[in-house]
């Protein structure tokens, strides 16, 4: 059995126009990592990326294009995929929660570096091609 999850690289442009990306610092597990969660029983994916993003950052984002999926192994041993979407926050703010307790903007070299987990690198190195691959239409 394969755990079903889904979640986003959630961008913007600072004032200068560089792209930054916000990672969450998840407490219990002391990651750094994108946000994304386990969807719910007949909820599809696109609902869980943008349900689980704006329950752990507490932004309501814009779906964009699709980015890698990722699979690995979580920590029961179970097969897991997650299925990401770039987003692009409309509203809303982070306040510390029971799951995330930081949460911080950094440009994609940085957030790479910080980021915990390997598997989630690709997806990030896949945002500005999707992106630019966007405006193209």
């Amino acid at each position: 059995m394969v755990i079903e999850a889904a979640g986003g690289v959630v961008w913007r442009r600072s004032a200068k126009g560089n792209l930054k990306v916000l990672l969450v610092h998840r407490p219990r597990y002391d990651d750094w990592t994108l946000p994304k969660g386990k969807l719910d029983a007949g909820e599809s994916a696109k609902a869980a990326a943008l349900r689980e993003v704006e329950e752990e950052t507490g932004l309501r984002c814009r779906l964009g294009p699709e980015l890698p999926s990722v699979r690995y192994t979580d920590r029961q041993d179970r097969g897991k995929r997650v299925r990401y979407w770039a987003m692009e926050p409309e509203d809303g703010e982070f306040a510390p929660n029971d799951e995330v307790d930081e949460v911080r903007w950094l440009k994609l070299a940085p957030a790479a570096e910080l980021l915990t987990y390997a598997h989630d690198r690709p997806v990030l190195a896949a945002l500005e091609p999707a992106l630019a691959a966007n405006d193209r239409g």
